[in-house]
Protein backbone atom coordinates (compact mmCIF):
# COMPACT_ATOMS: atom_id res chain seq x y z
CA UNK A 1 0.00 0.00 0.00
CA UNK A 2 1.63 3.47 -0.69
CA UNK A 3 1.92 6.29 1.77
CA UNK A 4 -1.11 8.54 -0.46
CA UNK A 5 -3.49 5.33 0.38
CA UNK A 6 -2.31 4.98 3.86
CA UNK A 7 -3.13 8.96 4.73
CA UNK A 8 -7.13 9.08 4.39
CA UNK A 9 -7.19 5.85 6.64
CA UNK A 10 -5.01 7.34 9.22
CA UNK A 11 -7.23 10.40 9.20
CA UNK A 12 -10.16 8.02 9.70
CA UNK A 13 -8.34 5.82 12.65
CA UNK A 14 -7.47 9.40 14.77
CA UNK A 15 -11.06 11.00 13.48
CA UNK A 16 -12.38 7.55 15.32
CA UNK A 17 -10.19 7.88 18.27
CA UNK A 18 -11.20 11.54 18.60
CA UNK A 19 -15.10 9.89 18.41
CA UNK A 20 -14.67 7.49 21.16
CA UNK A 21 -12.52 10.08 23.67
CA UNK A 22 -15.47 12.88 23.91
CA UNK A 23 -18.50 9.90 23.99
CA UNK A 24 -16.22 8.75 27.21
CA UNK A 25 -16.05 11.70 28.55
CA UNK A 26 -19.66 12.43 28.30
CA UNK A 27 -20.64 9.25 29.90
CA UNK A 28 -18.19 10.47 32.89
CA UNK A 29 -21.14 12.95 33.46
CA UNK A 30 -24.07 10.61 35.57
CA UNK A 31 -27.28 11.39 34.98
CA UNK A 32 -27.68 11.87 38.43
CA UNK A 33 -26.04 11.71 41.68
CA UNK A 34 -27.27 10.48 45.04
CA UNK A 35 -27.06 13.23 47.31
CA UNK A 36 -28.95 11.84 50.51
CA UNK A 37 -30.16 8.02 51.11
CA UNK A 38 -31.75 6.38 53.96
CA UNK A 39 -33.58 2.90 54.35
CA UNK A 40 -32.30 -1.07 53.76
CA UNK A 41 -31.04 -0.05 50.37
CA UNK A 42 -28.69 2.59 51.83
CA UNK A 43 -25.69 0.71 51.03
CA UNK A 44 -26.57 0.17 47.65
CA UNK A 45 -27.32 3.79 47.12
CA UNK A 46 -24.80 5.84 48.97
CA UNK A 47 -24.23 9.60 49.18
CA UNK A 48 -21.99 10.52 46.19
CA UNK A 49 -23.12 7.62 44.04
CA UNK A 50 -23.20 8.03 40.31
CA UNK A 51 -26.15 6.98 38.43
CA UNK A 52 -25.77 6.35 34.98
CA UNK A 53 -28.59 6.94 32.39
CA UNK A 54 -31.48 4.52 32.38
CA UNK A 55 -30.14 3.41 35.33
CA UNK A 56 -32.73 1.66 37.39
CA UNK A 57 -32.94 2.17 40.98
CA UNK A 58 -34.55 -0.48 43.00
CA UNK A 59 -36.06 0.06 46.85
CA UNK A 60 -37.49 -1.48 49.36
CA UNK A 61 -39.91 -0.44 51.41
CA UNK A 62 -38.58 2.30 53.99
CA UNK A 63 -36.04 3.47 51.25
CA UNK A 64 -36.14 7.09 50.55
CA UNK A 65 -32.96 8.08 47.99
CA UNK A 66 -32.75 12.13 46.81
CA UNK A 67 -30.81 12.31 43.43
CA UNK A 68 -29.43 15.27 42.06
CA UNK A 69 -30.45 15.17 37.89
CA UNK A 70 -30.53 18.22 35.51
CA UNK A 71 -34.22 19.26 36.59
CA UNK A 72 -33.05 19.59 39.96
CA UNK A 73 -33.56 16.96 43.15
CA UNK A 74 -36.16 14.73 43.76
CA UNK A 75 -37.29 11.95 46.47
CA UNK A 76 -37.34 8.15 44.94
CA UNK A 77 -39.63 6.22 47.79
CA UNK A 78 -39.61 2.81 47.74
CA UNK A 79 -41.10 0.20 47.01
CA UNK A 80 -40.46 0.58 43.39
CA UNK A 81 -38.17 0.49 40.20
CA UNK A 82 -37.42 4.00 39.03
CA UNK A 83 -35.14 4.80 35.71
CA UNK A 84 -33.04 7.65 35.62
CA UNK A 85 -34.47 9.65 32.32
CA UNK A 86 -34.29 13.03 34.15
CA UNK A 87 -37.41 13.43 32.57
CA UNK A 88 -38.98 14.72 35.43
CA UNK A 89 -40.61 18.11 35.94
CA UNK A 90 -39.96 20.44 39.02
CA UNK A 91 -41.28 22.73 40.73
CA UNK A 92 -39.38 26.20 40.22
CA UNK A 93 -38.88 27.47 43.39
CA UNK A 94 -37.16 24.42 44.31
CA UNK A 95 -34.71 25.32 41.16
CA UNK A 96 -34.22 28.35 42.73
CA UNK A 97 -33.28 27.74 45.99
CA UNK A 98 -30.35 25.12 44.45
CA UNK A 99 -29.25 28.04 42.19
CA UNK A 100 -29.11 30.07 45.52
CA UNK A 101 -27.25 27.52 47.29
CA UNK A 102 -24.95 26.60 44.85
CA UNK A 103 -24.04 30.28 44.16
CA UNK A 104 -20.16 31.19 44.78
CA UNK A 105 -20.91 34.80 45.65
CA UNK A 106 -21.84 34.17 49.59
CA UNK A 107 -21.32 37.70 50.95
CA UNK A 108 -19.27 40.91 51.53
CA UNK A 109 -15.68 41.06 52.89
CA UNK A 110 -15.94 43.52 55.77
CA UNK A 111 -12.03 45.23 56.78
CA UNK A 112 -12.36 43.11 59.44
CA UNK A 113 -12.78 39.47 57.88
CA UNK A 114 -16.19 38.83 58.67
CA UNK A 115 -18.63 38.31 55.89
CA UNK A 116 -21.93 40.15 55.46
CA UNK A 117 -24.64 38.73 53.59
CA UNK A 118 -26.40 35.85 55.20
CA UNK A 119 -30.17 35.65 55.79
CA UNK A 120 -30.92 37.34 59.81
CA UNK A 121 -34.49 35.65 59.54
CA UNK A 122 -34.34 32.25 61.83
CA UNK A 123 -33.86 29.19 59.94
CA UNK A 124 -36.32 26.69 59.89
CA UNK A 125 -35.21 23.08 61.38
CA UNK A 126 -31.63 22.73 62.39
CA UNK A 127 -29.38 25.33 61.27
CA UNK A 128 -27.09 24.58 58.14
CA UNK A 129 -25.11 26.94 55.96
CA UNK A 130 -26.57 29.12 53.13
CA UNK A 131 -24.26 28.11 50.78
CA UNK A 132 -22.53 24.73 49.87
CA UNK A 133 -19.58 26.54 49.57
CA UNK A 134 -19.24 27.68 53.22
CA UNK A 135 -17.59 24.90 55.65
CA UNK A 136 -19.56 23.67 58.69
CA UNK A 137 -16.93 24.53 61.60
CA UNK A 138 -19.05 22.17 63.88
CA UNK A 139 -19.09 18.93 62.06
CA UNK A 140 -15.45 19.07 59.97
CA UNK A 141 -15.26 16.75 56.84
CA UNK A 142 -13.95 17.10 53.32
CA UNK A 143 -14.88 20.00 51.38
CA UNK A 144 -14.56 21.09 47.80
CA UNK A 145 -13.15 24.66 47.49
CA UNK A 146 -13.90 27.01 44.74
CA UNK A 147 -11.71 30.13 45.76
CA UNK A 148 -9.14 29.01 48.25
CA UNK A 149 -8.48 32.46 48.28
CA UNK A 150 -12.48 33.48 49.45
CA UNK A 151 -13.47 29.92 51.96
CA UNK A 152 -16.21 30.99 54.60
CA UNK A 153 -16.14 29.35 57.66
CA UNK A 154 -19.65 28.66 59.40
CA UNK A 155 -21.10 28.35 62.85
CA UNK A 156 -24.59 27.64 63.50
CA UNK A 157 -24.64 28.96 66.56
CA UNK A 158 -24.79 33.23 66.17
CA UNK A 159 -26.13 34.25 69.59
CA UNK A 160 -22.61 35.25 70.88
CA UNK A 161 -19.31 36.35 70.41
CA UNK A 162 -17.25 33.44 68.93
CA UNK A 163 -13.93 32.18 68.93
CA UNK A 164 -11.34 29.08 67.63
CA UNK A 165 -8.23 28.38 66.67
CA UNK A 166 -7.39 26.88 62.73
CA UNK A 167 -4.05 24.68 62.93
CA UNK A 168 -2.17 23.50 59.72
CA UNK A 169 -0.12 20.19 60.00
CA UNK A 170 3.06 22.38 59.47
CA UNK A 171 2.32 24.46 62.91
CA UNK A 172 1.02 27.36 60.79
CA UNK A 173 -2.03 28.48 63.49
CA UNK A 174 -4.78 31.97 63.40
CA UNK A 175 -7.40 32.48 65.36
CA UNK A 176 -10.81 32.34 64.24
CA UNK A 177 -13.11 35.33 65.94
CA UNK A 178 -16.60 35.72 65.07
CA UNK A 179 -18.99 38.94 66.74
CA UNK A 180 -22.26 38.08 67.85
CA UNK A 181 -25.13 37.98 64.88
CA UNK A 182 -22.44 36.75 62.35
CA UNK A 183 -21.87 32.94 61.27
CA UNK A 184 -19.49 33.80 58.82
CA UNK A 185 -15.79 34.87 58.39
CA UNK A 186 -13.35 34.55 56.24
CA UNK A 187 -10.77 31.94 56.21
CA UNK A 188 -7.27 33.23 57.74
CA UNK A 189 -5.17 32.34 54.53
CA UNK A 190 -2.75 34.68 54.55
CA UNK A 191 -1.57 32.96 58.09
CA UNK A 192 -2.98 29.51 57.37
CA UNK A 193 -3.32 29.05 53.37
CA UNK A 194 -5.76 26.79 51.90
CA UNK A 195 -4.08 23.92 50.13
CA UNK A 196 -5.50 21.05 48.02
CA UNK A 197 -5.64 17.40 50.30
CA UNK A 198 -4.81 19.19 53.46
CA UNK A 199 -6.20 18.27 56.26
CA UNK A 200 -6.73 21.33 58.78
CA UNK A 201 -7.59 20.97 62.71
CA UNK A 202 -10.20 23.24 64.08
CA UNK A 203 -10.40 23.53 67.83
CA UNK A 204 -13.58 25.41 69.23
CA UNK A 205 -13.52 26.23 72.95
CA UNK A 206 -16.60 25.28 73.44
CA UNK A 207 -17.46 22.55 71.33
CA UNK A 208 -15.69 19.49 69.80
CA UNK A 209 -12.59 19.90 67.73
CA UNK A 210 -12.86 18.44 64.12
CA UNK A 211 -10.89 18.24 61.10
CA UNK A 212 -11.48 19.92 57.77
CA UNK A 213 -9.76 18.51 54.52
CA UNK A 214 -9.92 20.61 51.81
CA UNK A 215 -9.77 19.86 48.04
CA UNK A 216 -9.13 22.76 45.47
CA UNK A 217 -11.48 22.49 42.42
CA UNK A 218 -9.51 23.59 39.34
CA UNK A 219 -12.86 25.35 38.04
CA UNK A 220 -16.05 24.86 38.97
CA UNK A 221 -18.98 24.35 35.98
CA UNK A 222 -22.49 26.60 35.81
CA UNK A 223 -24.28 23.48 36.40
CA UNK A 224 -25.78 21.69 39.32
CA UNK A 225 -25.45 18.45 37.95
CA UNK A 226 -21.71 19.26 36.86
CA UNK A 227 -20.96 20.51 40.48
CA UNK A 228 -22.80 17.49 41.86
CA UNK A 229 -20.36 14.86 39.79
CA UNK A 230 -17.50 16.58 41.21
CA UNK A 231 -18.10 16.92 45.07
CA UNK A 232 -18.95 13.31 44.37
CA UNK A 233 -15.70 12.45 42.86
CA UNK A 234 -13.81 14.16 45.93
CA UNK A 235 -16.01 12.69 48.61
CA UNK A 236 -17.69 16.30 49.50
CA UNK A 237 -20.17 14.53 50.98
CA UNK A 238 -21.51 17.30 53.38
CA UNK A 239 -22.04 19.34 50.64
CA UNK A 240 -23.90 17.15 48.40
CA UNK A 241 -25.93 16.77 52.05
CA UNK A 242 -26.97 20.84 51.50
CA UNK A 243 -28.24 20.45 48.04
CA UNK A 244 -30.35 17.70 49.51
CA UNK A 245 -31.60 20.12 52.01
CA UNK A 246 -32.67 23.01 49.25
CA UNK A 247 -35.42 20.50 48.10
CA UNK A 248 -36.71 19.89 51.86
CA UNK A 249 -35.57 16.43 51.47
Amino acid sequence: MSLVSRRPMKALALGIAAATMVGGAAQALAQAVVVRSTGPSAAAYPMGKKLPANASVSLKPGDHVTVLDKSGTRVLSGPGIFTMTGAVDRNAGVGTALASLMARSGGARTRTGAVRGAPTEAPVGPPAPESVWYIDVSKGGTYCVADPAQVILWRPNRDADGTGKLAAPDGAMADVAWRAGNALKLWPAASVPVTDGQTYKFVNPVGQTVQITTKVLASVPEDPLEVANLLADDGCTAQLGLIANAAGN
